[in-house]
């Protein structure tokens, strides 16, 4: 029986495709079961093994983790993995040419970024009043980098600080006695460093003041002109004076800005010297080359310091007529000895003269050799103020193809001789007309040379000129002070002993120090007493109470700041002149693709009521109010056929439609706008052409 199962057993194998070993197989010759050495070496031999040929090629072909180089290429020349190979190679190309392409075409459609000096509201700074750090009594460079935070809290990026160069402070320190350092009342050098340093940190940025005009008669240029050394002989301008009856006649009839003739006779030279200011403020003969690059040289330390702009001031006055002809008079009745006033004759040999402008374009040359570091352009701004010659003002732009100034600033709605929602059209209109296509707009509403808001024009319209300010399209200014609504001092509190120059008294009442909280001297100064009175009514003008009340004038302020930085029809849309009279002045923001739109309902007179629906049919019948100067109507539905508003209110109306204004035929001629975007909903992006 053993032996038949035995037997059996490789057919069963076999029958399952098994292998065949008979090395089981029980030898006849051995019945007593003991095998030799011989005969263990052959039973090798004799095993068989039955494996089906096509099994064993489908394992051997069977792609298996971990396999050889070798194995893995018998696979890679095969179709099915070479054709898939190539597909994903393909697709990998392909993708990546498209994303290069699309990169390349967005960069191409891409408006031009708005640049940190457009996209941020300027903070000017009056260094002497804005904030005491050693108990002096003096606004310092330490106290202003204490109070970064107060910048940031506006959502403002960057700070215009005026001249704070070492100076007599004859005028306020705009005569500088050395433009390579800083006046001890400020600080050190090493101040100016660490205010630099402490800006930057802060993601913010600084310009400065540059009066290249003139100097301090104390300026060490002055002291060997007059000695007539070397090179600084003709730093000045010297003309001979004829000397009669003990009194000095002059060249001309030219009269100084603060009046009087504007020549003085120096005892050291004998001769005169020729001054458009204070008798304390020489002016530097620009027709010299050597005076050009003394100015170049100081653009380039303070560049060099960190400063990432230049305010320049005076720049009208730099060139003179080397004519010497009397500038003829306003009334002609008028003979020269009664010509005191610089008001009294037409300024036409003393301000703008040819090749005025050659010298803007040398500054603008030296301050691009340090604007090519990207993300650290230099901003230049030119502080003059033409009045009555718009067209004047607008040439400091520069032309399509010579740069000269970023913009020259706009004081339109300060010059302003009345307020109305007429005056203010006319005051934005002439600005908008007459700015070179392509240039950037800029506003003001307060300055240190002119009286505070408050004070101009009344307390009730403080809060819609800051409206009117932060939603106008280009560049706001704020002087500090303005965004709690500060008012100018009482004359009667300043006299010359504040500052020992007569002429610049008048302008004292509005540099009164910052008002920070209700303590003593307004938290301008822990010392007994500051450089000017702090006005009487710091206890509820301030920034410290203002913070903690939702309808302050602060509140207000940074809730406009806030809508100018974050809507993108508020930063760099169109702008659209809707309606004007007596009372109001009703424009709207709009941008290409978006079909949000904010209108500006601003009363500048007395109590109004409007319908804008008369003057717009396609506008909406109703508009949600998204500011307003009375904080309780924020959120409210206005009819747009009758718009309520009282004296100084202000209203920031926001509705939606497919028909924006600067699309109507009707208003091609009251619509501007200088960095033209178009917003694309479905990429979320800007482009240009629209």
């Amino acid at each position: 029986a053993v032996e038949v199962e035995a037997r059996s057993l490789p057919m069963e194998l076999s029958e399952k495709r098994g292998v065949e070993n008979n090395g089981f197989v029980q030898n006849e010759a051995f019945e007593d079961k003991e095998t030799d050495s011989s005969s263990q070496e052959e039973m090798p031999k004799t095993c068989s093994v039955d494996v089906d040929p096509v099994a064993v090629e489908e394992t051997v072909l069977k792609p298996y983790a971990g396999m050889p180089k070798e194995v893995l290429l018998q696979f890679s020349s095969q179709a099915r993995y070479r054709v898939t190979r190539e597909i994903l190679f393909w697709l990998i190309i392909a993708g990546s040419v498209a994303l290069v392409c699309a990169t390349i075409a967005i960069i191409a459609v891409s408006p031009k970024c708005l640049d940190w000096w457009q996209a941020s509201p300027i903070y000017q700074i009056y260094p002497r009043s804005f904030k005491d750090s050693n108990m002096d009594g003096n606004g310092d460079l330490k106290g202003i980098q204490e109070k970064l935070d107060h910048i940031t809290y506006l959502n403002i990026k960057t700070i215009w600080i005026t001249s704070f160069f070492k100076s007599p402070l004859k005028d306020l320190g705009y005569g500088a006695e050395d433009f390579y350092d800083i006046d001890p009342i400020f600080g050190s050098m090493r101040d100016f460093e660490n205010l630099i340093a402490a800006i930057h940190d802060k993601g913010l940025k600084v310009i400065m003041d540059l009066i290249p005009n003139h100097t301090s008669d104390k300026h060490g240029w002055f002291q060997l002109s007059r000695n007539r050394t070397g090179k600084y002989t003709d730093y000045y301008i010297w003309q001979d004076c004829t000397q009669a009856a003990g009194s000095v006649i002059p060249p001309n009839n030219w009269v100084s800005v603060f009046g009087n003739s504007s020549w003085q006779f120096d005892d050291v030279r004998k001769q005169c010297y020729f001054h458009q200011f204070g008798k304390e403020q020489p002016d530097l003969n620009f027709r010299n080359p050597a005076v050009q690059q003394e100015i170049h040289d100081i653009i380039k330390f303070w560049l060099g310091k960190g400063v990432d702009g230049f305010s320049f001031g005076t720049v009208k006055f730099l060139l003179e007529a080397t004519h010497l002809r009397d500038e003829p008079p306003v009334n002609k009745s008028l003979n020269g000895d009664s010509i005191t006033a610089y008001s009294q004759l037409y300024h036409d040999y003393t301000t703008t003269q040819v090749g005025l402008h050659d010298i803007i374009r040398g500054f603008r040359h030296t301050m691009n050799e340090f604007s090519r570091e990207p993300g650290r352009y230099r901003f230049m701004g030119s502080d003059d103020d033409e009045k009555e010659d718009i067209e004047a003002t607008m040439m400091y732009y520069g032309t399509t193809f010579i740069q000269e100034a970023d913009f020259p600033f706009n004081f339109n709605l300060i010059n302003m001789k009345n307020l109305s929602g007429n005056s203010v059209f006319e005051a934005v209109n002439s600005w908008m007309k007459n700015m070179p296509a392509g240039k950037w707009p800029n506003w003001a509403v307060g300055s240190p040379n002119a009286a505070r808001i408050s004070t101009r024009i009344g307390k009730e319209y403080v809060n819609v000129m800051n409206m009117l300010l932060l939603t106008l399209p280009g560049t706001p200014v704020t002087y500090y002070g303005e965004e709690i609504g500060m008012e100018n001092i009482v004359s009667e509190n300043v006299s010359e002993e504040h500052v020992n120059s007569g002429p610049v008294v008048a302008t004292l009442p509005e540099k009164s120090p910052m008002q920070w909280d209700g303590n003593v001297n307004a938290g301008f100064t822990e010392g007994n007493s500051s450089w000017l009175p702090v006005n009487s009514d710091y206890q509820s003008v301030n920034v410290e109470i203002q913070s903690s009340w939702s309808n302050s004038t602060l509140s207000l302020y940074r809730a406009l700041t806030l809508l100018r930085n974050n809507e993108l029809p508020m930063n760099r849309g169109w702008m659209c002149h809707i309606w004007n009279d007596s009372n109001v002045f009703v424009y709207v923001r709009e941008l290409d693709g978006l079909d949000t739109v904010f209108m500006m309902v601003l009363n500048f007179g007395q109590e109004a009521t409007t319908d804008l629906k008369a003057i717009v049919p396609n506008l909406p019948s109703e508009a949600v109010v998204r500011l307003s100067t009375h904080f309780s109507n924020a959120g409210e539905v206005v009819n747009i056929k009758l718009i309520k508003t009282e004296m100084g209110e202000g209203l920031v109306l926001q509705y939606k439609t497919a028909k924006p204004v600067h699309t109507m035929e009707a208003f091609k001629g009251k619509c501007f706008v200088a960095e033209k975007a178009c917003y694309s909903k479905a990429l979320n992006l800007l482009y240009m052409n629209c």
